[in-house]
């Protein structure tokens, strides 16, 4: 049966229809046109012409007039919308009236670069013109990068080589800097958190360069639907920009369903695993040759789910179920990509590494597997299924966690919400110290140099330099500080959240020839690939026989079990600063922080019914952050009159609910911020709560959260007290096994103290 027919069983089905919590359709949208701009080259028109785009959508013909103005731009629609075109054609068109000039593309990822890089090639072709346009990255020949410093019209590579491979050798890319006239960052929405914040840096040393050689490039850039594009872009780019966002293309229906599994434990507020949910349902796609897309939020999520979904399909259509994530490796992902787009892959289960716009063709469904933490990623992975004609499906699985269960329990929050804001800190001080490392290294920095190096205030660049200086690393002499030390600065910064160095995973069942089947960042390392963990890969299991640490390099075995391993973390929170005058021990407070993480022990997790049937040691060092945190402190006339396990019950009910609330009015991640409930705080002296940025040197969560108290508390009550739970479930705050058995009523009286509502007797007694 069709896509339709399916989902019309599914309406009927009693098992389905007792399990959907709500049913929304969004309509179809008719294209809206413009023509093609006046004075656009008649070789380009008469392409579009014959590749029938005659006419652009509306929003492709406003950003070439922005841009083609010389304005800065950003373009802001939806997925599969042609946000291509909107830089493709000024560049291009430029190109073809002055041979001189010189175009670079940013994209977040080597395969959205590729792919991106084929489609101009394909309209350079058409055109019949000698336009070069090529990929600069890490997998470049040697051979290839001198003709393409000095040849390439267009360079298309990422924030990571510009940042590590382009910049600190700008004297080889001289033809490219002197003849700039573009830059285009696609996928802004993407830059968030530490990776903006760097990559907002990096983009001030590449203007400080242009202007060094005599060019100020007009700025391109893209994004899906976020709430702040316009603040985004001008942070990013430290100029104005214009903004576009009235999307011209047409969109096809789409079903949207919240599946909320079935209740199995209705004491307890337990719920049917979403994995199990999920596979059943991409199975039913799947036998029906339905195209489609599973996303998970964890590798291990990804590959349990991958297990389940072949397990349930005849052996021909398992064969044509894939997986993909971080941690493949590069020529996997490229023929998984390719059977996409072809036909050959009927489903694939992926992490959000498919949440990008690469190029995967036209999939008629996508099946999410928990929310995927924001309403800005929601629709981008549901915009990965759909066409512009026909319809197309989007099923959110909701999990037993509150946050999945509010949204599923407030369908009209979320269809009504703003997508969430981006949030960078550019001027954060270690990462402006990196950059400014980085930027004396490529050019000596003159006092009032490039104002004030973008947007950083005079103060915190002058204090920066000086530390610098102090440091040995850098030199004043006149009003100039200039690069001494030996080091290669920008070898040492990582854009990205995670360490630098990958730890590579190495199959050794051959000893003779063992082989690299994957890798790990170094920050996620010690909870994955730890000695004696079940590391899946592609649907296989395998048994890390040891993590060699120093090494950087994981050594495994494949093996046949019937169970997954998951590791727990002990965090820990040392207070270095606070930031409101109130004496430690106030009800709220909000400062910086020393943030350790230790991996401690892992469970065994047996496959499909998903019970704990054993566990071990795990013997790695703690690792560090220095962050920003929020602390609330509870009324010690409460606590003192609570028994030790009854007041951890409550700080864990507590603790759970509010980091659960928090990212609703963050408008972030769940994954951006930590909790760390404590009985007595070492700083505080009292029972408290930590809610942390899990960003180094924080970005800007922290306050956010101390202004937002009273709201917070009001929504964590709300939230508890409509939850129909008897003693506290996966849903509000917590099993009570987790909880404690009075874990919901504690935490609720806790709640109501807080904001001064009167609360029962008998509270802590």
């Amino acid at each position: 049966m069709n896509l339709e027919q399916l989902l019309d069983t599914w309406r009927a089905s009693p098992r389905h229809r007792a399990n959907i919590a709500h049913w929304h359709t969004v309509e179809a949208v008719e294209a809206e046109y413009a023509p093609l701009p006046d004075g656009l080259d008649p070789r380009l028109a008469e392409v579009l012409r014959r590749q029938d785009l005659g006419r652009l959508y509306t929003h492709q013909a406003e950003a070439f007039a922005s841009v083609a103005a010389g304005r800065h731009t950003v373009v802001v629609t939806p997925t599969a919308s042609g946000k291509t075109l909107c830089y493709t054609l000024p560049v291009v068109d430029a190109i073809l009236g002055d041979e001189a000039t010189r175009a670079l593309y940013l994209f977040p990822t080597k395969a959205l670069a590729q792919d991106q890089a084929a489609a101009l090639q394909r309209l350079v072709t058409d055109l019949g013109v000698d336009i070069k346009s090529h990929t600069y990255d890490g997998d470049t020949p040697a051979a290839a990068r001198k003709l393409i410093r000095t040849a390439g019209h267009v360079v298309i590579t990422n924030p990571d080589m510009l940042h590590s491979g382009i910049l600190p050798h700008h004297t080889k890319w001289v033809r490219l800097f002197e003849s700039l006239r573009f830059v285009v960052l696609d996928e802004l929405h993407g830059y968030r958190g530490v990776f903006g914040s760097h990559v907002a840096n990096v983009v001030r040393r590449l203007r400080r360069i242009c202007r060094f050689y005599g060019s100020e490039p007009t700025f391109i850039l893209c994004s899906a639907t976020i709430a702040n594009p316009q603040e985004l872009a001008e942070r990013m780019i430290g100029a104005p920009v214009a903004l576009v966002d009235r999307n011209g293309a047409p969109r096809g229906r789409k079903e949207f369903v919240f599946y909320n599994p079935p209740v199995v434990n209705a004491e307890l507020g337990i719920r049917r695993s979403s994995v199990l949910e999920a596979a059943g349902l991409a199975a039913d796609l799947a036998r029906n040759d339905v195209h489609t897309i599973v996303f998970a939020r964890a590798r291990t999520t990804a590959e349990v789910l991958l297990t389940y979904l072949r397990e349930a399909l005849p052996r021909g259509a398992a064969d044509r179920v894939r997986g993909y994530r971080g941690g493949y490796l590069p020529n996997q992902r490229r023929a998984i990509e390719a059977g996409l787009r072809d036909g050959a892959i009927t489903a694939v289960v992926s992490t959000n590494a498919l949440e990008l716009g690469v190029d995967i063709g036209a999939l008629d469904a996508c099946v999410m597997t928990g929310y995927p933490g924001t309403v800005a990623s929601t629709w981008q992975q549901a915009g990965r299924a759909g066409r512009r004609q026909g319809v197309s499906a989007a099923v959110l699985v909701a999990t037993s966690s509150p946050l999945d269960q509010f949204i599923v329990g407030h369908p009209d929050y979320f269809f009504r919400q703003p997508p969430e804001h981006g949030l960078i800190n550019p001027d954060n001080l270690l990462i402006l110290l990196s950059h400014l490392k980085c930027a004396a290294f490529e050019l000596p920095f003159a006092e009032g140099d490039d104002p004030l190096f973008g947007t950083a205030e005079a103060g915190t660049v002058l204090g920066a330099l000086t530390m610098l200086a102090e440091d040995g690393v850098v030199q004043r002499i006149g009003d100039t500080w200039h690069w001494t030390d030996q080091a290669y600065p920008a070898e040492e910064v990582s854009l990205r959240a995670a360490a630098r160095d990958n730890v590579v995973i190495i199959d050794e069942s051959d000893r003779v020839h063992p082989r690299v089947i994957g890798e790990v960042d170094a920050f996620s390392a010690p909870m994955l690939v730890h000695t004696d963990a079940i590391y899946i890969h592609e649907g296989q299991q395998y048994h890390v026989d040891r993590l060699d640490w120093e090494e950087q390099k994981a050594y495994v075995h494949p093996v046949a079990v019937d169970y997954y391993t998951d590791a727990d973390l002990a965090v820990r929170v040392q207070v270095l600063e606070q930031f409101s005058p109130d004496p430690p021990g106030a009800p709220r407070n909000h400062g910086e922080v020393l943030v350790g993480a230790l991996p401690t022990i892992y469970k065994k997790i047996k496959l499909h019914t998903h019970e704990n049937v054993g566990w071990g040691d795990i013997h790695l060092p703690e690792q560090q952050m220095h962050t920003g945190a929020y602390w609330l402190c509870l009324p010690g006339a409460l606590t003192d009159r609570m028994r030790t396990a009854e007041l951890q019950g409550a700080l864990v009910g507590l603790a759970n609910v509010l980091v659960t609330i928090a990212p609703l009015y963050l408008m972030c991640d769940p994954r951006d911020i930590g909790v760390v409930p404590e009985i007595k705080s070492p700083f505080t002296g009292r029972a408290t709560i930590t809610i942390y940025d899990k960003i180094p040197g924080g970005i800007g969560f922290s306050p956010k959260l101390y202004d937002l108290h009273e709201t917070l508390l009001e929504a964590a009550h709300d939230l508890v007290a409509a939850c129909p739970c008897a003693a506290g479930c996966p849903s509000c705050v917590g099993p009570a096994v987790e909880a404690g058995e009075r874990g919901k009523y504690l935490t609720l009286g806790i709640l109501r103290l807080l904001l001064g509502r009167r609360v029962r007797e008998g509270v802590g007694a």
